[in-house]
């Protein structure tokens, strides 16, 4: 594994299968209540310039857990909010903290810092990309379908950077992901054109929910206006109602599909109440396991 978590290609298959096994090991051990303090007297710094509920809770509690602690840090209290240039932020960071996680909007500022940093730092989100998601995600599903391994994904919705994370891994990892976006709203191009060439079982981006979801074992559903593009969602709602992920779109995948959403969920608009708060969701499982697999992101970088 590499120094930093920017992007799923920055895992080789083996990292991903390391991460997996250390979150199960972590996750058990917590349950049982064992103490595990591998990261005592490590910090990791926190910088948020958009909100955050899962994000923050999940690595604050996770490192706490891991012994370590954690330093929030907003861009109104920090100089990088006053104009500071990243690249000296990073190399001060350096000298303060043992690993730093970032949440932003531009995705070059964490490919900035992590180039000047020279301490371990992880993509909490960017409008890019957002790894560590995709990472409980997939081990979510390994919990739930015994793998990953040759399932079928279909994501439905906005061509976002979780449809973008999706896509990586997809090039990563030996399983089927079918997406379905509207005209004008799809992936990354660069991002989608690199993962058709390397897909182990290959990428297909569809205009009809219908086709994509056909035989899926997993449904994925997101927010159809994500943060920044607030001024959008009036349009946005008429150009996506046909891709809500309803009981009748649901009944096209597999009978024991389940149902997977990264929250924060609207109910009415990209999915129906009876979806997501039905038998087949595991969104609260699926967010649970955000604070087991960061926690194994952080133990293995900040133990290096």
């Amino acid at each position: 594994m590499k120094k930093d978590l920017i992007s799923l290609y920055d895992l080789e298959p083996t990292d991903f299968e390391h991460i997996f096994a250390t979150a199960g090991r972590l996750k058990k051990m917590l349950r049982e209540g064992k103490d595990h303090a591998p990261l005592k007297g490590k910090t990791l710094g926190m910088i948020f310039e958009k909100a955050s509920t899962r994000t923050r809770i999940s690595f604050e509690v996770g490192i706490y857990q891991l012994g370590g602690t954690a330093l929030f840090l907003s861009s109104r209290d920090t100089q990088l909010g006053r104009g500071e240039i990243v690249a000296d932020t990073a190399k001060i960071m350096s000298r303060y903290l043992d690993g730093v996680m970032i949440r932003t909007y531009g995705h070059e500022v964490v490919e900035e810092f992590a180039r000047y940093a020279s301490i371990p730092v992880i993509n909490g989100l960017t409008d890019l990309l957002h790894p560590c998601q995709i990472l409980s995600d997939l081990f979510t599903i390994m919990e739930k379908k015994g793998t990953y391994q040759g399932i079928r994904i279909a994501y439905v919705g906005d061509g976002n950077n979780i449809a973008n994370s999706w896509i990586e891994a997809a090039a990563r990892l030996p399983f089927r992901l079918a997406l379905a976006c509207p005209e004008g709203y799809e992936p990354d191009r660069a991002i989608l054109t690199r993962a058709e060439n390397e897909a182990k079982e290959g990428v297909a981006l569809y205009r009809d929910p219908v086709q994509a979801v056909a035989d899926a074992d997993v449904v994925y559903a997101d927010v159809w206006t994500s943060m920044g593009r607030e001024a959008e969602r009036e349009e946005r709602a008429g150009i996506f109602a046909p891709y809500q992920v309803n009981r009748e779109l649901l009944s096209r995948a597999r009978k024991d599909a389940i149902v997977m959403h990264c929250l924060p969920a609207h109910r009415g608009e990209e999915v129906t109440a009876e979806v997501i708060d039905g038998p087949q969701s595991v969104v609260i499982d699926q967010a649970e396991n955000r604070l087991h697999v960061q926690k194994a992101v952080m133990e293995i970088l900040l133990t290096k």
